[in-house]
């Protein structure tokens, strides 16, 4: 049995070597070069290039962040000036509107101007029609009362000579 526990010792052996307590120098030996040589390799090379890297992508961050306020700032401006573009056109407009308004007023007066004066020629010429009807119509009825008089008195059995007729037809018609 001394046989079956020492080769069940030996096929177990030692254990996981890094717990092996008689190849831990080894081990811390090997452990701290590679830990320096790491150091060296990181802090000589790779970190350099991490850093240069990082400054190089701040710069580029800084550069955009600088180029997009100088582009808000020409933004900003190119506001301003459509703003006040804007503002004169609508004041241009304005004027545009108020000086077509007179043009158009004053037009118009012309126009109504000459309007009355054709209107004031024709009543003009109207009341001179009417007038010279009136005159004509004037003259007919003392025509057509002469004649009616005349036939009046014949009617009647009277004789009446036509300068009696004419003298009573002109009292009677002058009031």
């Amino acid at each position: 049995m001394a046989t079956e526990t020492h080769s069940a010792a030996e096929a177990a052996g030692p254990g996981m070597p890094q717990l092996d307590f008689s190849t831990w120098g080894n081990q811390i030996f090997w452990l701290v070069l590679t830990l320096i040589v790491i150091y060296f390799v990181l802090s000589r090379i790779a970190l350099p290039r991490i850093a240069s890297v990082l400054a190089e992508r701040q710069g580029t961050i800084s550069n955009d962040i600088a180029a997009a306020e100088d582009l808000k700032a020409k933004a900003q401006a190119a506001e301003a000036a459509y703003d006040k573009a804007l503002v004169d056109a609508r004041a241009e407009a304005q004027k545009i509107v108020a000086e077509t308004k007179a043009g158009i007023q004053a037009d118009l007066d012309a126009a109504i101007e000459k309007a009355d004066a054709q209107i004031a020629v024709k009543a003009a010429e109207g009341e001179k029609v009417i007038a010279d009807i009136r005159a004509n119509a004037l003259d007919s009825v003392k025509v057509v009362a002469k004649d009616t008089a005349k036939e009046i008195v014949t009617a009647m059995g009277g004789k009446a000579d036509a300068k009696s007729i004419t003298a009573a037809v002109t009292a009677r018609m002058k009031g």
